[in-house]
């Protein structure tokens, strides 16, 4: 199970969670400042940090700001603040995923899951291929039949997310969760739009689709055309 480390100066918390987690079969640290906290994160001994934000000696945006110049160990902020603004900066300065207090242990435990899946997910190998379709991950780039689309860099995040998961049928609200990173709900006409315009560059439609599969009420898949 993935070793945690808690960044969380109010004891009661601090506490839950541990026993909680390590309930769950996860090794868990637990410490209260934001100066300690960088020091350990960085430390290469964590799969996952859970940080909040308000923090006694330093606010946990800079902590963040302050891991992410030297790691990208996945980072979970756990916090009270519930502010657009604020969760944009967060998610801007670097954080893998957003939770909005009071949450449970087995929310927690979820959202570092779906953390850990998509950094293993990750860059093992820098291109995906399905049918004539190709995706260069590094560059931001995709391929049809050799030619380049004209794409969105959240259009480009949406058909990698698919692309990489080739034949599986995902559901909006796990795209909205994924690739747009809302921490709480989304409207079902950002996804839609979205498959819209990957459409277009596809060269199909919703009546004649090739690549993209959508299935009313449930969700779209990308398969191989050919297959």
């Amino acid at each position: 199970m993935p070793s945690i480390l808690i960044i969380e100066d109010d004891q009661r918390i601090r506490a839950a969670l541990a026993t909680r987690l390590s309930e769950r079969g996860h090794d868990v640290e637990t410490v209260a400042t934001a100066m300690e906290g960088v020091s350990r994160a960085v430390s290469g001994e964590f799969e996952v940090v859970v940080l909040d934000l308000g923090l006694p000696d330093l606010d946990g945006t800079e902590a963040l700001r302050m891991i992410r110049s030297v790691s990208q160990v996945p980072v979970v902020v756990a916090t009270a603040r519930d502010d657009e603004s604020d969760i944009i900066s967060v998610l801007d300065a670097g954080a893998d995923d957003y939770v909005i207090k009071p949450y449970s242990a087995d929310h927690l435990a979820a959202r570092m899951r779906a953390v850990l899946r998509r950094a293993s997910d990750g860059i093992e190998d820098d291109t995906i291929t399905v049918g004539d379709l190709r995706l260069d991950l590094d560059a931001h780039e995709a391929t049809l039949s050799g030619n380049k689309l004209d794409l969105t860099a959240r259009a480009f995040d949406l058909l990698a997310y698919l692309a990489s998961r080739p034949g599986k049928l995902v559901s909006k609200r796990e795209l909205l969760a994924e690739v747009w990173r809302q921490p709480y709900g989304g409207a079902d006409k950002t996804v839609d739009v979205h498959i819209s315009w990957l459409r277009k560059e596809l060269g199909e439609t919703a009546a004649e689709p090739r690549y993209l599969h959508t299935r009313r009420g449930v969700g779209v898949r990308l398969v191989d055309p050919d297959r």
